[in-house]
């Protein structure tokens, strides 16, 4: 999606490197789930996927982005017509033009099909630059799309070629069936096979012959009527470039052969969505015999090899990415959610910071309301590059956590963002590190596994990454997780990246100034706790000591060992 130069996703393309995240930052920050509901398609949800896990910390890129959409958001006019071109162009992406290869073999099949995706481009200009023009447009990327396909349209090849296909559909609107002839021997067995004529008119049963007579030829070979006389020639097909390799068992497939009078009938061909070989053995055989169409056709379109089809092919998934998300952001408001455009940072000395207010996880937008959810803050600087975050089971840990990768991937790719104001410098990465299932701990145990995947992502992070990670060291004794989760912590520090470390290690948040933090140094660890109230939980952050809970009791509460709940219990 990176290669074609017009974009309004990909800016600066020369210039600008992307890095694809692993399917699992996906996974663990739930967006899998979030983007079934923005696509309709399991195709467009692989879409935003791709788009939203190819990651580049040039802020501009995030600021073009986010101009763009904002403009898509603001005006469900252009949306509306948006849709309704993609589907009206939808074999643009599907087919031919920008999936075939340049020394492809174009047969009349072939030819036709490119004739009408011409046609296709040609409508798609034309309705992007209605689109997009007298329209108070702020974004970059749109104004820019704008001017390109009015330079599109003003060009004298773009008239010539649109003057060329409306000829030749012309031409070809008159080409409507082809008539076949099989030679029988004396035990009625098919011999061999080919073309006889072509005709304006398609198969109908008023009788043998105009069942059995029908072709596709040049408009001046063209015969009014189906009936055979006499003056027709016969193209036999060929076999050796794989037009039938057994004329007897097609013969046996399309037509009862045994009965010379039932072998006149009119076999049935294939719906066009279905045995795609049907076109292709009468391709050669066809382009035979409308010869002066094929030349015609290839000498017309051969003029326009060098056209920009492929790029505004290319912008349909970009289109198709800003309007799944508008739709969708635009349903969301009207059920009392606020989104915000994010605010890029693009002062170098505000590198790695962010600040989000009044921000919520994506996943509570499908399943309550505004009213049942708390928001919360959260913020990076210079001087807070950590949170450990701590709370009791069920308090909102594992939810915050996802909620700023969310916010990070979101406001990447360029898309409004479930908060009151959200600003940002952003990741160069954003990696987790969640609970991993049992199946994949077999060879090293869990442990083992999890420190094999935090050595991992530490060797590729950055100043300019955001970690998220979830319980990480959780799973052997609490002393030997604490000591490890120290040193991670430590070595985090060092690198500059911004984390949260969701963990039941209150001692670890405890001791952040005694055993992480080092004095006179910019950037510290910082106790983040998903405070209760009244004994319940407030699912509410803030910067504060751990309230006190021990790490052995949050697992006992967890699994159901505690004195209450095992009493509580009834006998198998």
């Amino acid at each position: 999606m990176k290669e074609q130069s017009l974009s309004i996703l990909f800016p600066r393309q020369d210039e600008v490197v992307y890095r694809q995240l692993p399917d699992t930052v996906w996974h663990d920050l739930g967006l899998d789930a979030v983007t079934e509901k923005v696509a309709q398609r399991p195709e467009e949800a692989e879409l935003i996927r791709r788009v939203m896990t190819g990651l580049t910390a040039d802020p501009a890129v995030s600021a073009f982005r986010c101009d763009v959409f904002r403009d898509i958001l603001n005006h469900p006019e252009i949306r509306e017509r948006m849709m309704k071109l993609l589907q009206q162009v939808k074999t643009f992406y599907d087919y031919g033009i920008v999936n075939r290869g340049a020394g492809d073999e174009a047969g009349l099949w072939d030819l036709m099909h490119r004739l009408e995706e011409y046609h296709d481009y040609i409508l798609t200009v034309e309705a992007l630059r209605e689109c997009l023009s007298d329209k108070d447009l702020c974004s970059d990327g749109l104004r820019n799309l704008w001017t390109e396909v009015d330079r599109i349209c003003r060009d004298n090849g773009f008239a010539a070629l649109k003057k060329d296909v409306e000829e030749m559909r012309i031409t070809a609107s008159d080409l409507k069936s082809i008539t076949v002839g099989i030679n029988l021997n004396d035990r009625f067995e098919a011999i061999n096979m080919g073309l006889v004529s072509v005709n304006k008119k398609p198969f109908s049963r008023s009788s043998l012959l105009k069942n059995f007579i029908s072709a596709v030829a040049p408009r001046d070979d063209v015969r009014e009527e189906a009936d055979w006389n006499g003056s027709y020639s016969y193209y036999p097909a060929n076999t050796e470039i794989g037009f039938i390799s057994n004329v007897s068992q097609f013969a046996e497939k399309t037509m009862y052969m045994r009965n010379p009078i039932a072998a006149m009938s009119m076999a049935r061909i294939p719906d066009a969505d279905g045995l795609a070989s049907v076109s292709r053995q009468m391709d050669s055989a066809a382009s035979m015999l409308a010869g002066r169409i094929t030349r015609r056709l290839k000498d017309m379109l051969g003029k326009y090899l060098n056209i920009s089809v492929r790029e505004i092919a290319g912008l349909i998934p970009e289109l198709l990415y800003y309007t799944r998300w508008a739709e969708y952001i635009g349903k969301c408001e009207k059920k009392g959610w606020s989104f915000c455009k994010p605010e890029t940072l693009l002062d170098p000395e505000s590198a790695a910071g962010m600040t989000a207010e009044g921000f919520c996880n994506l996943k509570l937008i499908g399943s309550l309301t505004p009213a049942e959810v708390t928001f919360n803050d959260l913020s990076f600087d210079a001087e807070k590059r950590i949170y450990v975050l701590t709370g009791a089971n069920r308090g909102g840990k594992t939810t915050i956590t996802q909620a700023v990768g969310q916010l990070f991937l979101l406001a990447q790719g360029g898309i409004s963002v479930p908060a009151r104001r959200f600003s940002f410098s952003p990741a160069d990465c954003v990696l987790t590190h969640f609970p991993a299932d049992e199946d994949k701990t077999m060879d090293l145990g869990r442990l083992g596994e999890e420190c094999q995947r935090f050595r991992e992502m530490y060797s590729v992070s950055t100043g300019k990454s955001l970690l998220l990670l979830n319980e990480t060291f959780s799973t052997t004794s609490f002393e030997e997780g604490y000591y490890i989760a120290v040193d991670a912590v430590k070595a985090l520090l060092d690198r500059g990246c911004r984390v949260i470390y969701n963990t039941h290690m209150h001692k670890l948040a405890y001791d952040l100034d005694t055993a992480v933090n080092k004095p006179g140094k910019t950037g510290k660890a910082v106790s983040l706790v998903a405070e209760t109230t009244g004994g319940k939980n407030s699912f509410r952050v803030r910067v504060a000591p751990p309230e006190g809970k021990s790490f052995a009791r949050d697992i006992a509460e967890k699994y159901g060992v505690t004195y209450e709940s095992l009493i509580a219990a009834k006998p198998e």
